[in-house]
């Protein structure tokens, strides 16, 4: 007798360290517990016939019964959430404390008459002899037994019958251990008297359990992608095992494959035959080469329009941590991007073509729309003669050095549309009165303000001029210039007195190189200054007048600048 609780404690023992060397975090904690308490119920059970003591009989006698109490409760626990029934915090925890209470009552035993009225304990030939007589609580606590026992089968069953995302296999195996501890405990009470079974069934039920982790972790990962990909909504998903059976998908994946909304988990893929020509077919595909991961499906005419639904399909492996497991698929939808294809492929030339002609009108049309108005600007002011196209040149000196700073993401096409952009800025002053811009000495308050107005009019026109053009981005940098390169880093400039980075930084540039050529250029009110003075200028009223960031870029271009402007007219 003292063999068959040692090996049962050995092969409870040996099952534990199989489970925690098979154990990840989202393994179920109530089947984690079993594992941890069926060594010590079996050491208790080779320990109450084996010890020498009758007192220490009695203690091993009050451990086995963790397994009555707790161990049931476990399984039972075990079985609601494997079926996935919510029965919430408050059921856990009334059951637990009714547990907690049993157990206080065989704490008793040998002490006080409310499990067993009496004990007596006696020497059995090599072992020992336990006469018990019971109490009320030990009725209570075949009541509780039967409870929990009945209400995990019901679980079962009901799982079985009406739950599809619950695997008929982990089912089937759930049955096992919550058969093999009520039969052996109530058996063991009605037929057998020398030879307590409960450690044997406690060891068949740890065996079933490795099974059932092994099967679940299919089922977690499989979980755990469901949930990312359904809060996406945009892409299917479909698990399926190596054995071909089916292991989840999300919402997606259904509507793309309806079929699959009447499979249960660990239905055969095989079996009703309509998975041949999708996902048994890019299963093989990629089994044959596992570089043929991607494939192209089509769903014809769904929407009734005489057009496809493609889907770009991804076969991958399912990994349980590194070992492999199954499959994972996943649907993309690819239509539009299919069709893209296609009418790329099929006109390519005749575009290519199209755009250039088209790209070659619009730029014509605003080089020359640009330059026409810019001459009528300078033929009207006599102080702006040559104005315009150098500071056109200051803006590419100047942008020139900032595109050397990848800190700065300029675009290509950024840089090109400034460019292009700057002979526009003084647009406005075809709306001032010409006896205010063409008068030869400095305004006086009045015409200044009137001056002034030519930001805020050049925008509208910049706007009416670009307004029907294809090219949004270069419009608005364009009326961005016109508009905003008098205004001032301290917000102290005009027409809105914008500050700091509020200000566009097409507008911060062109201030700079509208203000340099006014410094170093002769007037009709006064004679230009030199490259120092001016650049001493420019350089104290960085962070009033200009943004201070520029300036490391104003002065890398100073040498080119004074270049441009030492040149002879």
């Amino acid at each position: 007798m003292g063999l068959f609780y040692l090996y049962t404690f050995i092969a409870a023992l040996i099952l534990t360290v199989i489970y925690t060397f098979l154990w990840q975090r989202r393994f179920d904690t109530n089947i984690t517990f079993c594992f941890l308490m069926v060594p010590f119920i079996n050491l208790a059970y080779y320990l109450m016939y084996s010890v020498k003591n009758a007192d220490a009989v009695v203690f091993a006698l009050k451990i086995t019964y963790l397994g009555g109490v707790f161990l049931i409760w476990f399984i039972m626990l075990c079985v609601l959430n494997l079926c996935k029934l919510n029965v919430g915090k408050g059921f856990r925890l009334i059951t637990f404390l009714i547990n907690v209470v049993l157990y206080l009552s065989v704490l008793s035993i040998g002490v006080y008459p409310i499990f067993y009225k009496g004990i007596r304990v006696r020497r059995y030939g090599r072992t020992w002899q336990i006469l018990k007589d019971y109490a009320f609580m030990h009725t209570v606590f075949y009541a509780v037994i039967v409870t929990e026992v009945l209400i995990s089968f019901a679980a079962l069953i009901y799982s079985l019958i009406r739950k599809k995302d619950v695997s008929r296999r982990v089912l089937n195996l759930l049955f096992i251990p919550l058969v093999a501890s009520a039969t052996g405990y109530f058996l063991n009470h009605l037929v057998f008297t020398k030879i307590d079974v409960m450690p044997l069934m406690y060891v068949i039920s740890e065996s079933v359990y490795i099974l059932i982790v092994r099967r679940m972790v299919l089922y977690e990962v499989s979980d755990m992608v469901i949930e990312t990909m359904v809060q996406s909504g945009d892409t299917g998903f479909i698990n399926v095992g190596f054995d071909h059976a089916y292991l989840g998908s999300n919402e997606t994946a259904k509507k793309i494959i309806p079929g699959l909304n009447d499979l249960a988990v660990d239905d055969r893929l095989t079996t009703p035959g309509r998975f041949d020509d999708n996902i048994l077919k890019w299963i093989d595909h990629f089994e044959s080469d596992e570089k043929n991961d991607r494939i192209l499906y089509s769903r014809g005419d769904t929407d009734n329009d005489g057009s496809d639904e493609i889907y770009n399909v991804v076969v991958s492996y399912l990994y349980d941590g590194t070992e492999k497991r199954g499959y994972q698929i996943f649907l993309a939808d690819d239509t539009q991007n299919q069709k893209y294809i296609r009418l790329i492929d099929q006109y390519n030339s005749e575009l290519e073509e199209e755009v250039a002609a088209k790209t070659a009108s619009l730029t014509n049309m605003h080089n020359k729309m640009v330059m026409g108005m810019a001459a009528m600007v300078e033929g009207r002011d006599n102080s702006t003669g040559g104005h315009i196209k150098r500071t056109s040149e200051v803006v590419r000196i100047l942008i020139d050095e900032m595109a050397k700073d990848p800190s700065l993401k300029l675009s290509f096409k950024y840089c090109e549309d400034l460019i292009k952009a700057s002979p526009m800025h003084d647009l406005g002053k075809i709306a001032v009165d010409d006896a205010i811009l063409k008068k030869p000495g400095r305004y006086i308050p009045e015409e200044y303000e009137i001056m002034k107005t030519h930001a805020a009019k050049g925008a509208e026109i910049v706007h009416e001029i670009l307004k029907d053009t294809d090219d949004e981005e270069f419009s608005q940098l364009a009326e961005n210039v016109a508009h905003f390169h008098h205004e001032r880093w301290d917000g102290n400039g005009y027409p809105d007195g914008l500050r700091g980075t509020d200000i566009p930084l097409e507008a911060r540039i062109m201030a700079i190189a509208d203000v340099y050529d006014a410094l170093v250029s002769k007037r009709v009110y006064k004679e230009k200054l030199s490259f120092a003075e001016a650049d001493r200028i420019i350089k104290e009223n960085m962070g009033t007048q200009f943004d201070p960031g520029l300036y490391k870029y104003y002065a890398a271009a100073r040498p080119r600048l004074e270049e441009y402007y030492g040149k002879p007219d």
